[in-house]
């Protein structure tokens, strides 16, 4: 009887162990390329264990091939070879075969089948099972290869990380639950390649393609937002949520994956930067790609790729949507760590990719990879879209004042706002990494500046066109202002700020003062003003004054919900003849009420414990429509949503909500809290589960 296999023992446990994907399933095989597996060939009885007359058949996607790299057939020899797929046999009796199977380091990622047949004769295949391949940042010769265990541990293994908000003066990080190896998960993101324009387009091109994580990269970016394909999010970035989810409630990843995908792929709403990011970073590291997200503080938005950031503000000193370019207080892209072989040497390691819709990228909503390196040295004439995040760390911001007769007068130009406290989680702590300095050298030093010309001369034909005006443009001004802030705002008090204003000139002077309060999107743009006042004073030569700017609860709470940021502005018209006109702004960012989270019990694996969640309500109002929720992936399988409902003047509310952790090591819990008068109030705690004893 010729070799004839009657099952296949795929090792799931020790194969998932040596994979490092034993945290998804022990249940199935989930491998990374170019590293070994086993498989046991269980015989038929009387069948010859002649293993070098049969030959392996790996295939994936629907027309697999072996021109595209999609289809391999391999006989069973020796050592394996590096850049083929391979089969050696590690023992052999009557009645089994135990083979050691190795793919090729730059194998496509994805669904495989596994078949077996006759090398000689007419061919009678047989299909020995199913496998997932990723890519394998353990691997010398993956182009995903990343050397320390501990940066892999923290940007491919780690589930729960850190996203850092606010504005630059004032910013806090909240946990979020990536949970990229809960076990449907990885079904999800490899469906997500599977809805993409690309594999509709040509799938079998789409499948060959997949070898390269620069390519996948530009995918994922593109099918997070729904812009143009069946993408998992709808962005939204108004004041309106109704229908959907705001962004600010969503604690993790793992819910809206599964929702995109129980609800047929339609997308689920709603989004922002650092919930793009998010998931995307939960994709990425779950096909293997080491990834982590990054927030940039006074990120632009440049609409016009000019490098330059007008902003407009009327004489009584409102912003004035003028411009289609913008400010954000905040900006989330991630990072994906990869070598680039379609660039110059050099430009290798982290590269930006950005899943919020902001801008086309050859006629796709996606961003990126751009090489950090490439940012850091202006060569914004590489690909993918180094112009557009070099203006989002380094662009210039021009402010202007629009008088009533519409002139404008050009106050300032700042060539140091854009771009502060780049940010990421730390490798192995809870800390804030500050990597500004990977994307660009010390603001107005002769270096940095020597690259933003070199920026423009290697960009555009718009950018060329503006070399002669990227100089930093300030007029000595008789009048300068300055607004202090003492203590931090928190809701429900008032907001206390002081105007300083400082005549430096040798005559005294007869002031107008425009004074302003906008509540602001965190995208820069406003939202409503809530507070103006118009004075006038008079200073005397080389004198300080100052002028307190006091805000009540009541002019800013209901319209602060869904936002976090005051926008102060300070116009100073100088009366008489010369009629100049000094300005100053500040972004002021209102804390909320604290939020505690404990947790006790025995930390062990299927053993339970109890969460403690406290909140207090400071204001003299009840709190209308309150819910809390808890996630943490290997802690609880799916979210646990509360409703608190009322929660009266001054009152505390505590929950104890009883879990059972299902995975071991360091574990991140993360709660959120949410009412119809305050939002997005999120804490987490960091827990580590002991396997049994």
């Amino acid at each position: 009887m010729t070799f004839a296999v009657s099952s296949t023992d795929f090792h799931y446990e020790a194969n998932n162990k040596a994979h490092h994907t034993s945290e998804i399933t022990g249940q199935r095989l989930i491998l990374r390329r170019g590293q070994a597996f086993t498989i046991t060939l269980n015989l038929h009885r009387g069948s010859q264990p002649e293993v070098d007359k049969v030959q392996l058949i790996a295939e994936t996607g629907p027309s697999p091939s072996e021109a595209s790299g999609t289809r391999a057939v391999f006989r069973v020899s020796g050592p394996p070879i590096r850049s083929s797929w391979s089969a050696a046999v590690q023992n052999s009796s009557s009645s089994s075969v135990t083979l050691s199977v190795t793919s090729p380091a730059n194998a496509s990622i994805g669904k495989y089948s596994l078949k077996i047949q006759a090398a000689k004769g007419t061919p009678q295949t047989s299909a020995l099972g199913e496998f997932i391949l990723l890519f394998n940042p353990w691997c010398a010769d993956d182009s995903v290869h990343m050397q320390k265990d501990n940066e892999k541990q923290e940007y491919v293994m780690n589930e729960q990380g850190l996203l850092y908000r606010g504005c630059a003066e004032s910013f806090s990080p909240s946990g979020w639950n990536f949970g990229q190896f809960e076990e449907d998960i990885v079904d999800i993101c490899l469906k997500l390649l599977d809805v993409s324009p690309n594999y509709s387009t040509n799938p079998g091109l789409d499948c060959s393609k997949r070898s390269d994580p620069t390519y996948v990269g530009r995918v994922v970016s593109a099918m997070v937002n729904c812009n143009g394909d069946r993408g998992i999010l709808l962005g939204h970035w108004g004041n309106d949520y109704r229908g959907g989810t705001p962004p600010s409630r969503w604690t993790g990843s793992v819910e809206i994956l599964r929702q995109w995908s129980l609800n047929g792929c339609r997308p689920v709403k709603y989004g922002q930067c650092w919930v793009y990011a998010a998931v995307m970073c939960t994709v990425m590291r779950c096909l293997g790609i080491p990834t982590r997200t990054i927030t940039n503080f006074d990120s632009a938005h440049d609409t016009d790729r000019n490098l330059t950031i007008d902003e407009y503000y009327s004489v009584s000193g409102q912003e004035l949507k003028l411009s289609s370019d913008s400010v954000w207080n905040f900006h989330v892209w991630v990072e994906s760590w990869m070598t680039r072989p379609d660039l110059p040497a050099g430009y290798d390691g982290w590269q930006v990719l950005d899943p919020t819709p902001q801008e086309k990228s050859e006629g796709v909503y996606c961003c990126g990879p751009a090489p950090v390196k490439a940012i850091l040295e202006g060569d914004t004439d590489l690909k993918y879209d180094v112009a557009f995040v070099f203006a989002e760390v380094n662009a210039d911001k021009v402010c202007w004042v629009v008088k009533p007769d519409g002139t404008m007068i050009r106050d300032s130009s700042d060539i140091k706002t854009i771009g502060k406290n780049i940010s990421t989680k730390a490798v192995g702590s809870t800390e804030r990494e500050d990597i500004t300095h990977l994307y660009k050298y010390p603001e107005g030093s002769v270096k940095e500046r020597a690259v933003f010309e070199k920026a423009i001369q290697r960009g555009s034909r718009i950018l060329k066109n503006m070399l002669e005006h990227s100089d930093s443009y300030q007029i000595t001004k008789g009048v300068q202002l300055n607004f202090v802030q003492e203590t931090h705002a928190v809701s429900g008090k008032e907001i206390a700020v002081t105007l300083v204003i400082f005549n430096n000139s040798e005559t005294p002077k007869s002031l107008t003062l425009n004074l302003n309060a906008q509540v602001m999107l965190y995208t820069g743009r406003p939202a409503c003003q809530i507070w103006s006042r118009r004075v006038t004073t008079k200073i005397g030569p080389n004198t300080e004054t100052e002028f307190p700017v006091s805000i009540a609860y009541s002019q800013y709470g209901r319209v602060l919900r869904n936002n976090n940021t005051v926008k102060l502005t300070a116009i100073a018209v100088e009366d008489g003849g010369s009629r100049e006109t000094s300005f100053t702004e500040k972004n002021v960012v209102v804390s909320s009420p604290e939020l505690l989270l404990q947790v006790s019990g025995d930390p062990v694996q299927y053993q339970p414990m109890m969460a403690e969640v406290t909140f207090f309500n400071p204001l003299l109002e009840p709190l209308t429509d309150c819910t809390m929720s808890l996630t943490g992936s290997g802690l609880l399988f799916k979210t646990i949503d509360t409703c608190v409902g009322t929660l009266g003047p001054q009152l505390r509310v505590r929950l104890q909500i009883p879990f059972t952790p299902t995975k071991t090591g360091s574990r991140m819990l993360t709660v959120g809290f949410n009412s119809d008068q305050f939002c997005d109030i999120k804490a987490y705690t960091s827990v580590t589960i002991n396997p049994p004893k």
